[in-house]
């Protein structure tokens, strides 16, 4: 996945059906099955995205995801996240919005002309690293305008919490050596002030770490060829032994199983 402050892009393309347990969607997500079927499972129902459709899913849901390849092929899938500070730029620009109801499960819309030429627009932009980033900022904001004018809007952005803050820096280098002392600095907080703030939201500097490393494991076996020993390492585990024993533990299969 290629970063950037406001949006980012990735290809999820696998040739096994897996399930990804209790995943939570930190950033407000579109995706567009480009092959296979994609399922969104919770207590309460199941929502099935085939070939050519487009799916929403608003931040902070929680779901098990099930990617299912179409026979004898692939399971694939373009992503595209929004992050909160360019949720709010697009409700500063596009206030004629504010009275549409927000997504809050999920919801779909059909991959027809206009959303592939905007989709491919924006995703050009944001892989290209030689591309500005008001040009990134605005083809992302061209496909939530698209989508806003067919009735999908996310929610304007609140306050984030102290895990979603964790989750956002340690992000940024789940290969890092975390400590609670080097987190608290980096939030002009003492250490105790950090555990005492994260233990309010029923978390840890160390789940915290141990989720993002394991998200971003999954987000690199399901788009990169990279070997899994490599993947571990990029996620800051040294031995693959561990790295698998977690990744199981998480997900309820070893990282292998998407590398047939």
């Amino acid at each position: 996945m290629t970063p950037c402050p406001g949006a980012s892009a990735q290809l999820i393309s696998t040739r096994v059906p897996h399930r990804v347990r209790t995943a939570t969607v930190r950033d407000d997500l579109v995706g567009w099955v480009l092959s296979g079927r994609k399922r969104l499972s919770t207590p309460f129902g199941e929502t099935r995205f085939a070939t050519g459709q487009v799916f929403v899913i608003p931040r902070s849901t929680q779901w098990d995801m099930i990617n299912e390849p179409a026979a004898g092929g692939h399971y694939e899938a373009r992503m595209m996240s929004f992050a909160p500070p360019l949720i709010e730029r697009f409700h500063e620009r596009f206030a004629q919005f504010t009275a549409t109801p927000a997504v809050q499960s999920c919801a779909s819309t059909v991959a027809d002309e206009a959303f592939a030429a905007s989709f491919d627009h924006a995703t050009a932009a944001l892989l290209d690293p030689e591309a500005s980033q008001a040009l990134r900022e605005h083809r992302a904001l061209e496909v939530l305008l698209l989508l806003a004018e067919r009735g999908l809007v996310f929610a304007p952005a609140r306050e984030l919490g102290w895990t979603d803050r964790v989750h956002r820096l340690v992000g940024q280098r789940p290969h890092a050596a975390w400590t609670v002392d080097e987190v608290a600095r980096a939030f002009h907080l003492s250490a105790s002030t950090l555990q005492r703030r994260l233990a309010d939201e029923a978390t840890s500097l160390s789940r915290c770490v141990r989720e993002v490393r394991l998200e971003a494991a999954m987000a690199l076996l399901q788009g990169s060829d990279l070997q899994v020993s490599e993947i571990a390492a990029r996620c800051g585990y040294d031995s693959h032994s561990r790295f698998s024993a977690a990744f199981r533990q998480r997900f309820g299969y070893a990282p292998s199983h998407l590398r047939p």
